[in-house]
């Protein structure tokens, strides 16, 4: 099998539906998922702002056979299938793997602190090896605001070095921007391709050589982080820039996730959509309120969300 061209863009990490007894709601997901699609994102499902970690290894590979089986195109697919368990990892990377995703976004191992990094290195290349599959492509996940446990400059060296084609890039979400220069400085150039985690570094990240964003915002804003994506060297795009920035500002004032099911519960038209699993709380009236009113501010809209 051919390897197919190496996924770039925009990507949604895709918020997970529950229905009232809390159990991931797979119908509500597959329209989302088909939303973004045709507003131009890809979909990285199990992702931060997907609530992974509360979604057990069973609940996450149902929802991926749930969307194959529904006829996602995987190749507009990157899963996120780090755990804490080496097993569990295993199992999802392979299965998204065997699928014909074109690949997974992995967090290191981030329960125990202060690993050493011959560890981190043991765990992807552990999983590298047990999958065996040549069409592994690992984007590896830095986010060490949440996980506590980051992705060195020397791994990436360490696992580019033993495992090229493999190891296929980053999601950069530190929020450092010079953490994301020396990603791009130091591996770009070999095949190495640079996500950043907000889109608000989306502009600087291409002008830099960049790959696209993976972007929490992009399950409600895809369109325009795409359009910035695909028209980064326009004589707007630094307009085009500060209205993201705007909507994501406006966004990210409450607490980022229940956000993100507020605004889609609000124009689906659609409550369930604020549920969330313990131990993430909903919004609050005054909070949900408070956002949509930024919103409107700006004439946020999302087109297309209620057709067919």
């Amino acid at each position: 099998m051919t390897q197919e061209q190496p996924i770039r863009g925009v990507l949604a990490p895709v918020v997970t539906p529950f229905s009232k007894d809390l159990t991931p709601d797979p119908q509500r997901f597959l329209a989302h998922c088909r939303w973004l699609l045709a507003q131009g994102s890809g979909l990285a499902v199990f992702g931060t702002n997907s609530e992974a970690n509360s979604l057990s290894l069973d609940e996450r590979l149902a929802l991926l056979e749930f969307l194959l089986d529904a006829g996602i195109d995987p190749a507009r697919m990157m899963p996120g299938t780090g755990s804490c368990a080496l097993t569990d990892a295993v199992q999802l990377t392979a299965r998204a793997t065997r699928a014909g995703c074109a690949g997974v976004l992995m967090l290191p191992p981030f329960y125990y602190k202060g690993v050493a990094e011959e560890g981190l290195f043991r765990f992807f290349s552990e999983t590298v090896e047990r999958v065996g599959d040549a069409r592994l492509r690992i984007y590896l996940y830095h986010i060490p605001p949440v996980a506590m446990v980051g992705i060195s400059p020397g791994l990436v060296e360490r696992l580019l070095a033993r495992y090229p084609g493999v190891i296929a890039g980053m999601k950069d979400s530190s929020g450092d921007w010079s953490n994301t220069r020396t990603m791009l400085d130091n591996f770009a150039g070999s095949g190495f391709d640079v996500f950043v985690g907000s889109e608000s570094f989306l502009l600087a990240n291409m002008q830099s050589g960049g790959a696209g964003c993976i972007s929490a915002t992009a399950n409600v804003n895809p369109a325009a982080i795409d359009r910035l994506f695909r028209n980064w060297q326009d004589a707007d795009a630094g307009d085009q820039q500060q209205r993201l920035d705007a909507v994501r500002g406006a966004v990210e004032r409450a607490p980022l996730l229940p956000a993100l099911k507020a605004v889609l519960a609000r124009y689906r038209n659609d409550p369930a959509w604020a549920t969330v699993r313990p131990p993430l709380v909903e919004l609050n009236a005054a909070q949900g309120q408070a956002l949509h009113q930024r919103l409107d501010a700006l004439g946020f809209a999302m087109p297309g969300l209620n057709d067919g």
